[in-house]
């Protein structure tokens, strides 16, 4: 306390010093003190206040106290007398066996005779139930149903809670209502029956539907009363619980199943489109089966059995099951395609899935795949090598009839310009068309595959192709009377190269995004190569087969034969008029040097024929200098055999005219094209003209 003072001494000190800073506070002295004694007197206000009100709830706690050990006591005093009580009334208790005994007969007796009624009725409910099942009556047959089966339970319940373990009581009760699970299992029958045909009843009639459904919601409502009632007892009724809500969805399960393998009506050896029409079946029955199930079922079952979306995942279930056994079987090449084009497509198009009419309640884009990634790519590898052995076969089968075509006796088909040609080229790109519009319609990869496998193949196939025409010249040149059709069959085949040519190129426009894609820009100029030296190789042909007619005829020339007169030149032009009507048939760009480009040869012929008419020797040396400016290609031994034949050109005349041009500068026009160079001459003597 004394050093509480003295701090609060010290604090006064402080305080007045803080007020008498200045002299002229000290006028202010008295106010301040009037100022400090209300300040304390409100303090010491405060502070009793307090005191009082600690004082009271003291007080208080002390009158609890008080009356809690006077309550305590006589607890104490009552429990005593509890006791006392309880340990003379044992006798007594004992004493009571007999009444318990008594209203335990009781009870079994008031439950006896409670059902004491039903009890003696069991037959002929019996009857009245199986006579309500056949005719069809299911609601009432199951009312007298659960009315048997209530009395059984109740009998058993009781004799449960009374002697759960006298079995044979149990035993007792259960044979006399021995025919109520019989009861339970047939009417289950129908109610089966209808929901295997509830695609049919729905629409034929619908009120059956929903009484199947009630009966089923009332099992399942007994059942949850049953098991929670097992909680609390442990007795469960024999039979219980049913589950037939969980047995309805079983059942739709395996009709839905069914309904999915009984669509295959035929098989590969009866029907070659087999699954095509197995595909086409079950997309028509699942399609109009959930239409029916939205519109008609949805409105036959509670909201929250969500029979539609049940429904919905069986069958995708069982569609995906049924894609995996046929997935498994040794399908062909065109039957797995339509197995893919079928999943991947048609199955979530609005011939399907996508219809409009199964909307919003079905969203493609959340359906699980049919067939898992795994089977789809070994499906397609299974595809291609299918593929690609038919492609190897199918073109060598249209080379062999091509070459039929070629030993007829009548001339090939031309197409709409007059040009011969063979159906070769259409029916290898026909075959081309229809796979990879097939594939197209599997995916984008699929096709871009397919036509680099069709352009590999059609590489290979060229080369015996080439084989194939060479095969045909040396045959043809063994024998020249056959085949009969050679030169018009030659042309065919070189139109071909260009029809192949122009197909390669349709080809891979209409189904390649880019030039680049999988690199199959770069199989193009193998097959233009092979094409041009087929086409080259025939129209050498061609002038062979020209010169060959022709070599009787030119031998002719300059014969004593030919001077004294012969056909031979008149036979010349005849038949090269002859090659050159056949040779018109020959398509752009081989036509060069049969077609567009003669008008020059013509040019060069009149050139040359303009040196050996000339009647003014004088003028010949200016004549063939003409000729040489315009084909500088032109040799020694052109001009030689020129003037020769003349036959007015003196050995002199000749050497002067050559070594006078050998002199003078020669300047080729760039774009001239050489002839001359191409051309041999012969010796030809005077001796040849006496023969």
């Amino acid at each position: 306390m004394k050093e509480t003072d003295r701090e609060a001494v010290a604090t006064a000190v402080q305080r007045v010093a803080g007020m008498l800073q200045r002299p002229d506070q000290l006028d202010k002295v008295e106010q301040y003190r009037r100022r400090e004694a209300r300040k304390k007197a409100s303090v010491e206000a405060r502070l009793k206040a307090a005191i009082q009100s600690q004082l009271d709830g003291v007080r208080t706690g002390l009158s609890q106290l008080h009356s809690a050990l006077s309550d305590v006591t006589d607890i104490q005093r009552s429990l005593a007398d509890v006791s006392r009580d309880w340990r003379q009334s044992i006798n007594t208790v004992e004493s009571l066996k007999d009444v318990k005994d008594a209203v335990v007969r009781h009870s079994q007796l008031a439950a006896a005779v409670e059902n004491l009624k039903n009890i003696f009725s069991v037959p002929e409910i019996v009857r009245e139930t199986q006579d309500l099942i056949e005719q069809g009556a299911l609601l009432q047959a199951h009312r007298k149903l659960m009315d048997l089966e209530c009395s059984r339970d109740g009998l058993m319940y009781e004799q449960y809670r009374m002697d759960s373990g006298n079995t044979r009581d149990m035993t007792l009760i259960h044979g006399y209502f021995g025919s109520t699970q019989g009861l339970s299992d047939e009417l289950a029958k129908q109610l089966w029956m209808v929901l295997q045909r509830s695609l049919v009843t729905v629409r034929r009639d619908p009120t059956l539907l929903v009484s199947v459904v009630r009966i089923i919601e009332r099992e399942e409502k007994i059942d949850r009363r049953i098991l929670d009632r097992k909680k609390q007892t442990g007795f469960v009724p024999p039979g219980r619980p049913k589950n037939w809500k969980e047995k309805m969805f079983a059942i739709l399960d395996r009709t839905v199943t069914t309904r999915i393998e009984g669509t295959q009506a035929d098989t590969r050896e009866s029907d070659k489109m087999w699954l095509v029409r197995h595909l086409e079946i079950i997309r028509k029955y699942v399609l109009d089966d959930l239409i029916v199930a939205k519109n008609l079922m949805v409105q036959c079952f509670p909201p929250h059995y969500e029979i539609f979306r049940n429904l919905l995942s069986m069958y995708h279930q069982a569609l995906s099951t049924r894609m995996q056994e046929l997935a498994s079987e040794d399908l062909e090449a065109n039957e797995i395609v339509s197995l893919l084009t079928w999943v991947l497509n048609t199955y979530t198009s609005a011939e399907m899935m996508g219809n409009a009419e199964l909307a919003p309640e079905v969203d493609v884009s959340t359906l699980e795949p049919l067939l898992s990634p795994d089977v789809v790519s070994e499906l397609l590898d299974t595809y291609m090598s299918t593929l690609t052995s038919n492609i190897i076969a199918w073109l060598r089968k249209a080379l062999e009839t091509d070459k039929k075509d070629w030993l007829k006796e009548t001339e090939p088909e031309a197409d709409q310009d007059g040009y011969y040609q063979t159906t070769l080229p259409a029916i290898v790109f026909q075959m081309f068309e229809q796979n990879l519009q097939v594939a197209a319609q599997i995916s984008e990869d699929l096709k871009t595959k397919v036509l680099v496998l069709c352009l590999q193949q059609m590489n290979s196939f060229l080369s015996r192709y080439k084989d194939e025409t060479q095969s045909y010249k040396e045959q043809h040149l063994r024998d020249r009377q056959h085949p009969h059709c050679y030169v018009q069959y030659v042309i065919a085949i070189i139109n071909n190269c260009q029809t192949f040519k122009e197909s390669i190129v349709s080809l891979k426009r209409k189904y390649l995004k880019s030039d680049t894609e999988a690199g199959v820009s770069l199989s193009q100029p193998s097959m233009d190569g092979i094409l041009d030296a087929i086409a080259k190789e025939g129209c050498g042909s061609l002038l062979e087969e020209v010169f060959l007619d022709l070599e009787q005829h030119l031998s002719e020339l300059m014969t004593r034969k030919w001077l004294l007169g012969s056909n031979a030149v008149d036979t010349i032009c005849v038949t090269v008029e002859d090659y050159f009507n056949d040779f018109a048939k020959i398509k752009k760009p081989y036509k060069k040097g049969f077609g567009e480009d003669a008008d020059g040869y013509c040019d060069t012929i009149t050139a040359v024929a303009e040196v050996i008419k000339l009647t003014d020797p004088s003028l010949l040396y200016l004549e063939v200098s003409t000729l040489v400016s315009k084909y500088p290609d032109i040799r020694d031994d052109h001009i030689g055999a020129l003037l020769a034949m003349r036959g007015d050109t003196s050995r002199d005349m000749k050497q002067t005219i050559i070594e006078t041009l050998e002199q003078g500068p020669t300047q080729a026009n760039p774009n001239y094209v050489p002839i001359f160079k191409e051309i041999v001459v012969p010796s030809l003597n005077v001796a040849k003209l006496l023969k």
